[in-house]
Order: structure tokens, then sequence, then C-alpha cells
């Protein structure tokens, strides 16, 4: 089998406007691209390829899907041969194994750490408010962090005693491979475990969907020998370069503002969220890494990087500015003044000065760079040639050439140098990085043929045995069992594929709003509603897709990677189902209706509760529909009158109902 990290990076990889133009003549409308339906004859186009989204939809027969379907469903081939396909197109190396007893056992055992993990995190949340975690709470109250913040951000104390974690976690049944495993244990030399944390202030890191993957914990001690901070090691679960501090509590505002600040520390990101700025995420005291950058970008495309006044911050700065050019974001920097970080900045002043300060003070990166170096190079003119070659450098990282031209002939004006010369060492730089880039990339083909050589043998293998390899199509139509629940079931899943993990945030007068800090994403807001009415779907397909949905919402994974994974499912009706719901089928007739709506979160706050009503009064009419069958073929009195009270029952409560869709 091929292994699921190197299946991720292949669905990372492709571009379905690439793989489909390598058999269909595409033309591009709008955002789009369209052809006439390779899978059936047609003379109108009708066949649609939308990159932003990843799939590909024909209007006409209906066939939809990812770039590993289209391949599967054009060439005949079985879902490995397909990822075999887009392996080789973008050189990557495949190298196949057999999945072990224990590589099954280790799928599971994330979800077991991500318990675990849950479990500490109220562990050190109630320490804090007991009598052992004063000192811990006193901590946070001198550095201005209000209750509701505290609570907010799952703020903690790990008591004195370092096996207090180890023996709450066995007494309440959890194992302590799994306590080691998370990174909240260790053993020592002598065999014996114990806490990894011990008398510090604990701060969890979330993953994007809210679970707690790791923690930080920082000592009180003043001594210098104690590490003032600890953090959790990588683990299965936590992987640093890949997280953000914060990112839980800001994507939803990261988005909004469509800007992401960047700052250093936890308590950088708990002051300004506090404060009122909630669009702010931490690289937690690391250097910053291009997984972070690429989490960010999910959410926007725009970067304001604020670090500390003082030498380090000016140069952690620095480093970040390349990277996040070179993933073509727009990056601004605002430095503080010397002596403050965001954390004492924002207790210092109000939300509308640290806004002003940061809308007055947010820098582009030749601004940035220029000022900072030109006072190093003073009138040494090598000096300043070498500030100049520096700032090109950092031009010829953007990937969008229209940009490059527009930062290259403001270095001109800036510099009174000839945008010529500028443009010839742009050039240059961009030739060395490419060179090297296809270097890399004829190692991985040379790889690439050997590694397809040998699965091609090994697919051979698996044909003429009718193993493995057999083929896997997706069917074009999906046995319902209940097609009388099936619209009101699909468009429930709809709204879990496409907006899942947005927060519904009601207003306070209605009857779905929830006093909370949090408010449900749509996802806990279905799944709530379900549970609270005992309710199953009734077609088994259907039913598939929601599992799996839950499975990786519980998992940590984010909207687009549910989705990337129930849309290249080796399930065909799964994948069927969910690339069918991620086409907006009504892109063109109903797109006036779309722009007179205000947002998509409005329209979530009105359409996911109607549904969840829909939902209900169709079961009711269902379960009237069959009582009325069975007293129909009834000849016991008393029966008869038992049917009849249920239905009455079942009358009034959908009644009920009808008067909370009038409201809603």
């Amino acid at each position: 089998m091929i292994p699921h990290e190197t299946v991720d990076r292949i669905l990372d990889a492709a571009r379905i406007e690439d793989v489909v133009g390598d058999f269909v003549s595409l033309k591009r409308r709008g955002a789009n691209f369209i052809a006439c339906c390779p899978f059936h004859n047609e003379k109108t186009p009708s066949f649609y390829v939308s990159p932003a989204k990843g799939i590909f939809k024909c209007f006409g027969c209906g066939k939809s899907g990812t770039a590993v379907g289209f391949v599967m469903e054009h060439e005949g081939c079985s879902y490995v041969e397909a990822l075999r396909y887009l392996a080789k197109k973008y050189h990557i190396e495949v190298v196949e194994k057999e999945e072990t007893p224990e590589e099954i056992a280790e799928r599971q055992h994330s979800e077991s750490l991500y318990l675990v993990s849950d479990f500490a995190g109220k562990f050190f949340r109630e320490t804090l408010m007991s009598e052992s975690g004063k000192a811990g709470y006193a901590y946070f109250k001198t550095r201005g962090l209000e209750d509701s913040t505290i609570e907010k951000f799952g703020l903690g104390w790990s008591p004195s005693s370092r096996t207090a974690l180890l023996k709450a976690a066995r007494r309440a049944g959890y194992k302590e491979e799994f306590l080691i495993d998370a990174g909240l244990c260790y053993r020592r030399d002598d065999g014996k475990v114990t806490d990894r944390f011990y008398e510090r202030a604990m701060f969890p890191i979330h993953s994007p969907s809210g679970r707690i993957l790791a923690f930080g914990g920082r000592t009180l001690k003043s001594d210098k020998t104690v590490a003032k901070y600890v953090n959790s090691p990588e683990t299965e679960i936590y992987v640093k370069s890949r997280s953000l501090y914060g990112i839980w509590f800001a994507r939803n505002e990261i988005v909004r503002q469509d800007k992401c600040i960047l700052v250093e520390g936890y308590l950088d990101v708990i002051s300004m969220h506090q404060l009122g700025i909630r669009n702010v995420v931490a690289s937690s005291g690391t250097s910053l890494t291009v997984e972070q950058i690429r989490l960010i970008r999910k959410y926007s495309q725009n970067v304001t990087i604020i670090y500390d006044g003082d030498s380090a911050g000016i140069h952690a700065a620095l480093r970040g500015i390349d990277l996040v050019l070179k993933e073509g974001m727009n990056v601004k920097v605002v430095l503080l003044p010397d002596g403050d970080d965001p954390d004492s900045f924002s207790r210092k002043h109000t939300l509308e000065e640290v806004t002003d300060f940061i809308a007055a003070h947010e820098q582009d990166f030749i601004s940035f760079k220029s000022d900072l170096l030109l006072d190093d190079a003073g009138e040494d003119p090598l000096k300043k040639a070498n500030l100049i070659n520096d700032i090109a450098d950092t031009v010829a990282m953007i990937p969008d050439p229209v940009k490059r031209s527009v930062y290259a002939d403001a270095c001109s004006g800036k510099f009174g140098i000839s945008a010529a010369i500028l443009f010839s060492r742009i050039k240059r730089t961009r030739e060395d990085m490419l060179l090297e880039e296809r270097k890399r990339e004829e190692t991985f083909r040379r790889r690439a043929e050997l590694s397809a050589e040998l699965g091609n043998e090994h697919a051979l293998k698996d044909r003429m045995s009718g193993g493995a390899a057999a083929e896997v199509t997706a069917a074009d139509t999906v046995k319902l069992e209940d097609p009388f629940l099936a619209p009101c079931e699909k468009e429930l899943l709809g709204f879990l594929v496409e907006h899942g993990q947005t927060p519904l945030e009601f207003d306070a007068d209605s009857e779905f709003h929830v006093p909370d800090d949090r408010p449900d994403t749509v996802a806990e807001f279905i799944d709530s509603a379900l549970a609270a009415d005992g309710a199953v779907f009734a077609n088994t397909a259907y039913r598939k897709v929601y599992d799996l949905y839950f499975e990786m919402y519980d998992q940590g994974l984010t909207q687009s990677q549910i989705q990337t994974r129930l849309m290249n499912s080796r399930d065909p009706d799964v994948a069927a189902i969910a690339s069918d719901l991620h086409v907006d089928k009504y892109m063109i007739t109903v797109e006036n209706y779309r722009r007179s709506l205000t947002s998509v979160a409005t329209q979530l706050i009105i359409f996911v509760p109607k549904s969840i009503l829909a939902y209900q009064g169709r079961r009711l009419d269902e379960m009237t529909r069959k009582l009325s069958d069975s007293l129909s073929s009834s000849e016991d009195p008393r029966e008869q009158e038992r049917f009849l009270e249920k239905m009455n029952s079942l009358n009034r409560a959908r009644t009920k109902i009808n008067g909370k869709l009038g409201r809603v």
C-alpha cells in the first residue's frame, strides 16, 4: 500500500486544472474552466473545472470529483493506480509497503493522545482554581489577565508534586504509555515515571479545530538554573513547526479582517486578544517556519509581523520576511518602541491607541529593510551596494512577476538606481533559485521512475492474483434506502462539508443563542441537535460520510483537509457524495440571489437551524405515515387507540416545528 503521508503529499500537489488539462482542452471562464464533457457526447460545454475547489463537475451527466477521481474515471484505473499516475506527474517518490497489524493500531493511537491531552488540560485548569493553584492564579493576575481570559485560553497550573497528573490520570483510567507518548510524562533513568510539568503556569496549545495538542509551562522561580519555559516535545499529534499558538481563537477573525498579526509569545497573543485585537497568533518562540506560514495562508494572504523593538526582535522579523514572501503572501512589519513587547504594549494602551499605532507604523519590507540597514551603511558605498543587493534578493523571492516588478520600481525610486540594474540582479537570483529547484525535481523524477517501475510490477501481480489492486470506480449514483429523508440528510451533509468549522454566532435574543465565550460551530450545532433528537441518518451512504466527517473533525483536521480526504476517499460512495456536495450547483442560476444575501455567516445562521427543523419535521411525517399504515392494517381496537394517540402526539410535535420554522 501507499503510506498515508505519501498519499497526502500527492493530493496536496495535484492541481485539478493541470490533471484534466492533460486529457481535455480547457477554456477559461472567470475563475473556472469549461470544456465539452469527456464522459458523454455533447456539443455545448457543461463540464466545469474549479481550481479554487479542486474539483470537476459535469452538469450534463452529473459526474464530479477530484483529480484522483478524474484519472480513475477517464483512464479506467484503480484508486492506487491513479495515485501512482499523479505521483509520477508531480515527481513524488512512492515507496509502497504492506500495512501491518501494528500500523493499523498506530492509526488509532493518535486519538488516545488527544483524549489524554484533553484530560491534562482539564486537570491543569481545575488545579489553577484550587488551593494549590494560588501561585499560578496570582501570576496570571499580575500579568493583567481577567478571569474570562484565563478561562477562554484554558490557562492552568501544574502542582509542585512531580506525579500529580500521573496519579490523577491513572485514577481516571488513562494508560501510562499514552501520558508518555503525549509528552505529559517521561520515564526517568531509574525507571520511574514522572510529570514533565510541575510547579508551572500552563498554556495549552490548540489545533485549528480546538483540540489540545501540547502545552507550554512557565516557571515562576527566579532561579536562572531553572528553564523559564518547558514545552511539550514533538509527538504523533504535535509538530511544533506546523503549529501556531492561538490559531483556534484567531482563525475566524483572521478571515474576517483578511489579515493575520504574527507575534512571538503566549502572553503576547493573550494580552492582545483581551484588549480586543483577535486576529493574532504566535510562532511560540521558535523561528518562523514554512509550515506555519502555509497554515496562516489558509485564512489570509496578508501578514503583519509585530516583534519587539530590540535587536533580537528585529532579526526575527528579518528572518520571517523572506519566508512569507516566498510563499506568495503580502507582509508588513511593525516594530514596537524599544523595551516593549506586544504583551506590555497592549497592557499600557487602549484598544484605539494600539490599533492606531499599528496602522501608523506598518511598513512594507522594502521600507523596513532600507530604513533599518541604511543607518548601518552610512556613507559607505560598499555597504550601501550590499544593502541594495540584499533587498533585490528579497524581491526575487516573490513568485508573482507583477508584484516583483512593482517592488523593483519602488526600490529604484528609493535608492536612485536604474531599474534595469535591479531587474538584472533579481533575474540572476531567480535563475539560481530555479536551477536549484530543477536539480531537486530531477532527483525526484529519477526516484519516481524507479518507484513507478517497481509499482507496476506489484500492480500486475495484484491483478493476476485478484488482490489489492482490483479496480475501484466511483458509482454514478448512490443507493438510498430512504429516499423520503434523503434530501434533508444531504442538505445537512452539505453544511458540514462546506462550512462545518464555521462558528454560528446567533443574536442574544435568538432561541439558539448559547451564553458562552465560544459559539458552536456548524458541525457541533448539527451534531448536538441530532443527538438531542435521537436521530441517526437513515441512508447508509450519507451516514458513512457523516461519521467520517466527525471522525476527522475530532482528530483536529482543518475543513479543507477533511474535504480533501472525503473527496479522495477509497470508498466510491463517500467520494461521489463529498464531491457532489462540494460543487456549487447553483453558481449560475441563483447568482443574483446569492449577491442579495449579506454574508455566508448570515446565511448559515438562517438556514442551518431551518434544515435541522425541516429534517425533524420530515422524520415526524415518516413516523406518522408508518403509524397510519399500521392503523389501517390493525383490527384490534385497543391497538388502534394506541396508534391514534401516538399519531396525535406526532401531529402536535409537527405543529410546534411548523411554528418554529415560521419564526426562524
